[in-house]
């Protein structure tokens, strides 16, 4: 009814504006705020880029610029940790949020001069209260699982709060069911393919999330990397995405999507898998010869996949329902990359706290030491020996730390390898031969 370039325009100018606000606040709790604000603006941004192409673009055309889109937003999406990393590093945090606004000015005036507006037919209203269930429901949940760890599933708050969540999200589906103008509808679920490719990106994305989360963690609090270097190990999967993001494309139309979305999970859970099997390193010295060459295969795994299922996802409906369609797979997305650093989260404390425990009873330690231990293992990858202990004890208690996180990492990488593969074998059951 607005428009697709007007909602963007809306979309860069709130994420903008609470950018600059992330940039200059004063407490923690502002932040929450203003980010909140700012995942807002972003919310309605992505679905209506892709929406604007689907719009634009003929079928033929939409591989090709689909690839152009998904090779500029990983740049974009790679390069923050990067830039992030070496701006945090020198305590400049602030300019993280602060870049945003040049950027966003620029954005606007490109959409305003550049890009022709497209208007879908039809006045629907905003389903306010499927959008308020679905929000309670997964910050409920979301919290349920991240105190789990502390407190335990016993406690009435953890275990109501999930409970209640759960309870909700039912509520939710009932809802889109019945009201007239959904924010979900939930026909588009009836189409297999469109049903498929939502499944398949929930599996592949919770993958990703669970080991990049700890890739991260492992390489800076374990393995001796700075959060520049770091950011660094990133960039092999950008340049990838932008050598082949648009060769993607036409490929995808020649071919199909098809054979892409069973083997690009396939080797992107082969890289995961790989990379969960490296213990203790030497440090950064030693990245070529042990993480490279099996982040490698992730990301041409990666590579090969993103564009042919964003593209799918925009072609398996019809055009007025493209935007729909790409904001209920960003959210697909965006909810498994939510719960699975939750659970993951929950479930990598629990299994840290269990090797420390066991790397105890090897050493000879006083009752006190231990327990003072075990309180400091529920700091995960940021777990230290008490400096008031004797040279020789602190290193055997930190060697235990860096020893039971890697193998917590390990376990944590063997998850999402298998998510990755299930993806696959969703691609397999659910996309058709000339899809």
């Amino acid at each position: 009814k607005m428009g697709r370039v007007k909602i963007f325009k809306f979309g860069i100018l709130v994420f903008t504006i609470s950018s600059v606000l992330c940039g200059f606040s004063a407490s923690i709790e502002s932040l929450i705020v203003f980010r909140t604000i700012q995942g807002i603006g972003g919310a309605l941004m992505i679905p209506g880029s892709l929406s604007i192409i689907s719009s634009v673009f003929s079928k033929e055309e939409k591989g090709k610029a689909i690839g152009t889109w998904s090779a500029a937003t990983t740049i974009v999406m790679i390069c923050g940790p990067v830039l992030g990393g070496a701006l945090a590093s020198v305590g400049l945090w602030r300019f993280i949020f602060f870049i945003n606004l040049p950027l966003g000015i620029i954005s606007y005036l490109i959409l305003q001069y550049r890009v022709p507006e497209s208007v879908v037919k039809g006045s629907p209203k905003i389903d306010w209260l499927g959008a308020i269930l679905l929000i309670v429901s997964l910050s409920l949940q979301t919290y349920g699982f991240l105190e789990m760890p502390e407190s335990g599933f016993d406690n009435l708050l953890v275990s109501g709060t999930i409970i209640s969540g759960i309870v909700l999200f039912i509520l939710f589906i009932y809802v889109e069911y019945k009201v007239a103008d959904p924010m979900i509808p939930l026909d588009l679920f009836k189409n297999r393919t469109f049903s498929g490719v939502n499944l398949l990106s929930f599996f592949l994305y919770a993958g990703l999330g669970g080991i990049m989360l700890f890739f991260s963690l492992n390489l800076i609090q374990i393995q001796g990397y700075s959060e520049l270097q770091a950011g660094l190990t990133f960039l092999p999967f950008s340049f990838l995405m932008v050598l082949m993001g648009r060769k993607m494309g036409s490929l995808k139309d020649k071919y199909g999507a098809r054979n892409f979305l069973i083997f690009g999970p396939l080797i992107t859970g082969i890289g995961i898998f790989g990379m969960s099997m490296i213990e203790m390193t030497a440090g950064p010295g030693e990245y070529w010869t042990t993480y490279f060459p099996w982040f490698m295969i992730f990301a041409f795994g990666m590579s090969i996949t993103v564009v042919p299922l964003t593209t799918i996802v925009m072609t398996s409906v019809a055009d007025e329902k493209s935007g729909t369609a790409s904001g209920i797979n960003n959210s697909v997305t965006r909810i498994a990359g939510t719960f699975v650093n939750a659970f993951v989260g929950a479930l990598a404390v629990y299994l840290f706290v269990g090797f420390v425990s066991e790397g105890t009873t090897v050493l000879e330690l006083t009752d006190l030491v231990t327990e003072e231990i075990m309180m400091e293992a529920t700091n995960l990858g940021e777990a230290k020996s008490n400096v008031s202990y004797p040279e020789q004890l602190r290193t055997q208690v930190d060697q235990l730390f860096d020893i039971s996180f890697v193998k917590t990492y390990g376990i944590v990488g063997y998850i999402s390898a298998s998510l990755a593969f299930v993806s696959s074998l969703i691609a397999f059951f659910t996309i058709k031969n000339n899809q």
